[in-house]
């Protein structure tokens, strides 16, 4: 669909409605992980609605999965929410009984300050796994974030500041779009830079067609409309959303006991509310609305991408021609999460013997004579070919090595056996990303997340 929205400032607040703010309260302790080591910097976010919302989420399918995710569920399931309360410096994951009590408490004390059922609080928390949250910082966080909530664009920028770990930069965005002549707003903020490669589902369980990723900081979207949408469609809308966009990025190979996107729909843009009708071909205003959400998501989703621990390079994998969906998932993720793929793209080293020999070692069908690798510039119809039906090309070493130099370049396999494709965006591989995970033990500040 062609695309009919802006960009707006003000990230999660440019809908009508939405309030939010950031505080400091330092949640970080003594050992838990130098990502949030930035001295003072917020660490707490709170994002309200001013009127009741739809609410829809997806979340980890790590079978070791944060409290925060555990209160999560199955609030958001009932479709119904109207604030998040969320935190950086301590993933509140594998804290046992206490865990639990202090995320359902976190929900508890911001709903109290701001006069709501504790139920319709969301939470959610990112840091190192396996330390108790100091609660007491915490309560002083929420009380203060309560009475500091506003909808100019700089508390969006406070929301997108805290819930910061080991990224660099914080992850915004906002657009506008006419729904049935009303102008309609999607907010959304996000972080993560390292422990990605997200594989979310509505339940938390994971599919039996979902690809086993590495199951180990985390990424949190947390997005807001002034749009009014039945839950059920909210819920198949983000679902296809991060299908395509979160679910869709890998800067590590390893999952998350924390991630979470969410989204809260208030109806305040005054359109008539959009339902989903199963045997009616969707609307005009359903596609439009879609197409907005997709490309908010998967805006922060490549921002997520970019802004990874130490890399240098964004690649956008393109493979086509397996034979099945699953397959393709596959091999693409075998070739994107391959650490001598990933090194060889930071030295620009346009080694296709690797990526087809991860290629090989996937579960896919792979036929080494069929098998086509290029490059290209982003988006570019133009491919440079390194292999073709599984031989090399007469393209020089110079010519190739070029096509690898930037920064961001799209990387093109063709297995040519069959009608399912996949993409997926990806990183390099650096000696910053090794040297600031390793940690040091001697001295427990400067263990990452």
């Amino acid at each position: 669909m062609r695309r009919t929205f802006e960009s707006v400032p003000g990230s999660v607040v440019a809908p009508k409605g939405f309030l939010a703010s950031g505080v400091y309260c330092d949640i970080k302790r003594l050992g838990t992980g130098k990502g949030s080591d930035k001295g003072q910097k917020r660490d707490l976010a709170l994002i309200v609605s001013e009127v009741p919302a739809t609410v829809a989420g997806l979340f980890t399918t790590n079978q070791v999965c944060a409290a925060p995710v555990k209160v999560c569920i199955p609030r958001a399931a009932k479709g119904r929410a109207q604030a998040i309360v969320a935190n950086s410096g301590n993933a509140n994951a594998c804290t046992g009984p206490r865990g639990l009590r202090d995320a359902l408490e976190m929900a508890a004390v911001a709903a109290a300050r701001i006069h709501l059922p504790a139920e319709h609080v969301l939470v959610a928390s990112t840091g190192r796994i396996g330390v108790p949250m100091p609660m007491a910082n915490v309560r002083d966080g929420i009380r203060r974030a309560a009475g500091l909530l506003g909808n100019a664009p700089e508390h969006g920028d406070e929301v997108a500041e805290a819930i910061m770990t080991s990224d660099t930069r914080p992850k915004q965005i906002a657009i506008e779009m006419k729904l049935a002549g009303r102008p309609v707003r999607i907010g959304g903020v996000c972080k993560g830079a390292g422990m990605i490669q997200p594989g979310m589902s509505v339940t938390g369980r994971r599919p039996a067609a979902m690809p086993v990723a590495g199951l180990h900081a985390t990424m949190l979207a947390f997005l807001t409309t002034d749009a009014a949408i039945e839950a059920k469609l909210l819920q198949r809308m983000l679902t296809h959303a991060v299908a395509r966009s979160f679910n869709r990025i890998t800067v590590d190979g390893d999952m998350s006991t924390n991630d979470t996107v969410l989204v809260l729909a208030n109806g305040l843009a005054g359109h008539q509310q959009l339902r989903w009708r199963p045997a009616a071909k969707p609307s005009r205003e359903i596609g439009l609305f879609q197409a907005g959400l997709d490309h908010v998501c998967l805006e922060l989703a490549r921002m997520i991408v970019r802004d990874g621990e130490g890399v240098t390079r964004f690649v956008t994998l393109r493979l086509s021609g397996a034979r099945t969906c699953a397959e393709a998932d596959a091999a693409v993720r075998a070739v994107a999460n391959s650490a001598l793929v990933k090194a060889s793209w930071f030295g620009g080293d346009p080694n296709w013997g690797r990526i087809i020999d991860a290629l090989g070692y996937s579960p896919a069908r792979i036929v080494e004579e069929r098998v086509d690798i290029g490059y290209s510039a982003p988006g570019a119809p133009t491919v440079v070919w390194s292999l073709k039906k599984g031989r090399p090309t007469t393209t020089s070493f110079k010519q190739l090595c070029a096509a690898v130099a930037p920064r961001e370049f799209d990387l093109h396999i063709r297995l040519n056996l069959g009608p399912a494709s996949a993409i997926l965006y990806a990183a390099d591989l650096t000696e910053e990303y090794v040297d600031f995970n390793k940690g040091d033990v001697s001295d427990p500040t400067k263990l990452g997340g």
